[in-house]
């Protein structure tokens, strides 16, 4: 199953290095077309927004993620919010949680800041040990490129989740955990950028001008960074953005499964986690970090595939060459 999806990204990642990469203009041109792709860059955009304006938000609503409010919660039915929605009302804009009553609204945008960051750190440590694995691998010689794709292989029959599992267990609590977190899933799941950047420097090293620049006397690494490199940007610029939502995912996944991020540090996983037993008694405490997760993940998916297409010279041709068929089909 992971080979399979493996293999339809790099099909659709590849379709993007066979051309020559769109300018500025043009990608924006294309960008601007796809209207889905530039309100989910818009959404995507507020939420970084909100992630970074994080301390500045809940100083305004005069609030912090960590300081409890016993008086806000019931304890006779054994930590409810008291009040409606939640407790939500002028000091508390999202209610407050469940036994602890810290406020949600708080622990919300901070939890932004630790899911999106985590999410951001893994997929540039994927791109980068991706990308230096696939470009040894096609400028190596025969050995070099078979070993290095045996051990991507590996990586790629890997089952992710449980190694993070196994990993995030035995290090020490002490450890930053989101810094532990973004990398063990960084170090697990680069393969898929390595085998997209691998295929296509095979490709890249027939053409007439990499062929010249390799015979004029250039090493490997003058050869990857002036020539491979700028043709290779689109097409792991395009993968790195559809893993993005992959690892929010992955994240989240882990804190719910109680490995990821610790309290009191809060994350949408983590606030997830702790729900499931309130989702009867208080569900704004479930549906909001749930909600968060589900627009964030639809929103970067949605922009990847926008980019994706922008960064692609033959998607509009291939579009109205559609559309005109369609039409044509309609008129008779």
């Amino acid at each position: 199953m992971a080979q399979t999806l493996l293999t339809e990204e790099t099909e659709r990642a590849g379709a993007v290095v066979a051309a020559p990469a769109a300018g500025g203009r043009t990608f924006w041109r294309r960008l601007r077309a796809r209207r889905a792709a530039l309100v989910a860059g818009a959404v995507v955009a507020l939420l970084v927004l909100v992630a970074l304006a994080a301390p500045l938000l809940t100083a305004i609503e005069g609030q912090d993620p960590t300081t409890y409010h016993p008086t806000l919660v019931d304890s006779a039915t054994g930590g409810v919010p008291v009040g409606s929605f939640g407790g939500i009302s002028a000091d508390h804009w999202l209610g407050v949680e469940p036994l602890t009553g810290r406020d949600l609204f708080a622990r919300v945008v901070y939890g932004a800041r630790v899911s999106l960051g985590v999410a951001l750190t893994a997929t540039v440590v994927q791109v980068a040990i991706g990308v230096a694995v696939g470009l040894a691998a096609g400028l190596g010689n025969r050995f070099v490129d078979q070993a290095l794709s045996r051990v991507t292989d590996v990586m790629v029959a890997l089952p992710v989740m449980v190694i993070a599992l196994g990993a995030l267990a035995v290090v020490p609590a002490s450890f930053p955990r989101p810094v532990l977190i973004a990398v063990v899933i960084g170090l697990v799941g680069w393969a898929g950028t390595s085998k997209i950047v691998r295929a296509q420097t095979l490709a890249l090293k027939s053409l007439d001008h990499v062929a010249a620049a390799r015979l004029s006397g250039w090493c490997g690494r003058q050869v990857a960074r002036r020539e491979l490199l700028p043709a290779l940007a689109a097409p792991v610029i395009t993968y790195a953005v559809l893993l993005f939502p992959t690892n929010i995912v992955v994240e989240a996944s882990l804190s719910f499964l109680g490995v990821g991020i610790k309290p009191p540090t809060p994350s949408w996983g983590q606030m997830l986690s702790d729900a499931d037993t309130w989702y009867q008694a208080a569900p704004s405490y479930l549906l909001i970090p749930a909600l968060l997760l589900f627009v964030t993940v639809l929103a970067l998916t949605v922009l990847g595939d926008g980019v994706r297409t922008a960064l692609d010279p033959r998607a509009e041709s291939r579009l109205r060459i559609g559309t005109g068929r369609r039409a044509k089909g309609a008129d008779a």
